[in-house]
């Protein structure tokens, strides 16, 4: 790809909206991914057990599972950016009572659980308010693949920085202090909603259409669109599993830090830091394409490569080793995380937006905490490295079950995205 291709990288950031919701958002990630730092290592100081952490992950994710579908129907109905900026305002509350907690030195894990259960419930309305919001920030619809992947690497980017500062604030002052810094973080967010000049969300018939049928039916509805429609009931079957399989080695990590490598929460930092820098590399990537054509073989190889770096990730003891594999592995996963919701987001019409992104809400959050707490129930049986090299071998049998939908897939796909006008890269 060329240097005049380099000027479509960022050509959402020219609609006024979209850039004050990436200053906010960056600043507020930054907390966000030094308070998951945080979060672990205090679970694992507090219980030193491998199946604990999976307890944690599993009840602050398992709340966006269950509510997924009702939530996308609510969200459907309700205007985005009021919604918006109420759970920015729960999420800091969350992370503020989180601090006081951890700095008066009496958090307990069952505190701490019964917080992530919150937080949980927060995002199972917050995701996808944020993700069907996405369209609505941007001025030309046609740059919506390039504010994903924006998005994608402003998360990326702060999971870069976050966490490597977390490592050096939990090590010198205790973990209190990231959750206090998250949950100042959220007022960012809040700012640059309250800053944003939205248009009123469609006609008087749309909103009627919106809240035609009782609840039940329209979550029904959304369900039956997924169901139907292979190409976004393919790719989110992918992401799930990639979500069930590949998440976990992050929850896992304090484990490898400290018994597999030896370290410490600096050691941490550094491990989630260069999953970080694979992420980030991900996003850029996607932010450079012109169009979404080829993202569906894109998201082939990107489980196939987080399945093979997860199998020697498993395998090493070498700090510097380790340290590369999560580079490729956070690649991996980011690369099947941001293709999905880009090809998901293209191809549904917008009366369903919400709804279908609700089920993506699920895989992310859903699948993700499943596998976390049978992650640590195996490893506290097997170890985390034997773990690790089993959801390895699992996300490769996705990539290999994919590999024979691609060519329908595609078949499907192509002449949708050529009645929109999108061009081949």
């Amino acid at each position: 790809m060329g240097f005049g291709s380099i000027s479509h990288a960022w050509r959402a950031l020219k609609s006024p909206n979209f850039r004050l919701y990436f200053a906010g958002q960056t600043v507020s990630l930054l907390g966000t991914w030094m308070t998951r730092l945080a979060t672990s290592w205090l679970v694992y100081r507090l219980t030193g057990s491998a199946l604990l952490l999976g307890v944690v992950s599993f009840s602050g994710q398992i709340a966006s599972f269950l509510l997924g579908p009702f939530a996308g129907v609510w969200v459907e109905r309700l205007p985005r950016r009021r919604l918006l900026l109420w759970t920015q305002a729960a999420s800091a509350a969350q992370s503020l009572a989180l601090a006081a907690l951890t700095l008066a030195g009496v958090i307990t894990l069952e505190e701490i659980i019964a917080l992530a259960v919150l937080q949980g419930l927060i995002n199972a309305f917050d995701m996808p308010g944020r993700q069907s919001f996405l369209v609505r920030m941007v001025e030309d619809r046609g740059d919506l693949q390039n504010a994903i992947a924006i998005n994608s690497s402003m998360a990326n980017g702060a999971r870069l920085v976050g966490p490597a500062i977390a490592g050096v604030i939990v090590a010198a002052f205790g973990e209190g202090y990231c959750f206090l810094i998250d949950g100042i973080s959220y007022f960012a967010v809040i700012a640059s909603l309250l800053l944003m000049r939205i248009r009123p969300q469609g006609t008087g018939q749309e909103a009627m259409r919106r809240g035609a049928g009782g609840l039940l039916a329209q979550m029904r509805e959304g369900w039956d669109y997924v169901r139907r429609f292979q190409p976004i009931r393919t790719v989110l079957l992918l992401f799930a599993l990639v979500s069930l399989m590949g998440n976990p080695f992050l929850v896992l990590m304090p484990v490898f830090a400290a018994q597999v490598l030896h370290g410490n929460a600096t050691t941490l930092g550094w491990l989630s830091g260069a999953a970080g820098i694979g992420a980030l590399v991900s996003g850029i990537s996607l932010t450079l394409r012109k169009s979404v054509m080829g993202l569906t073989r894109m998201l082939q190889v990107a489980a196939a490569v987080l399945g093979g770096a997860l199998i020697v990730f498993g395998l090493s003891e070498s700090f510097w080793l380790s340290l590369g594999l999560t580079v490729v592995a956070g690649f991996g996963l980011m690369q099947s995380a941001a293709g999905a919701n880009t090809v998901i987001q293209s191809l549904v019409t917008e009366d369903k937006r919400a709804r279908v992104m609700s089920y993506y809400t699920m895989a992310f959050f859903g699948a993700a905490p499943l596998g976390s707490l049978t992650a640590g129930v195996v490893a506290n049986h097997i170890g985390a490295p034997d773990t690790v090299i089993i959801s390895g071998v699992l996300c490769l049998a996705g990539a290999l079950w994919f590999t024979t939908h691609l060519s329908g897939l595609n078949r499907m796909v192509q002449p949708i995205y050529r009645e929109m006008g999108v061009e081949p890269d």
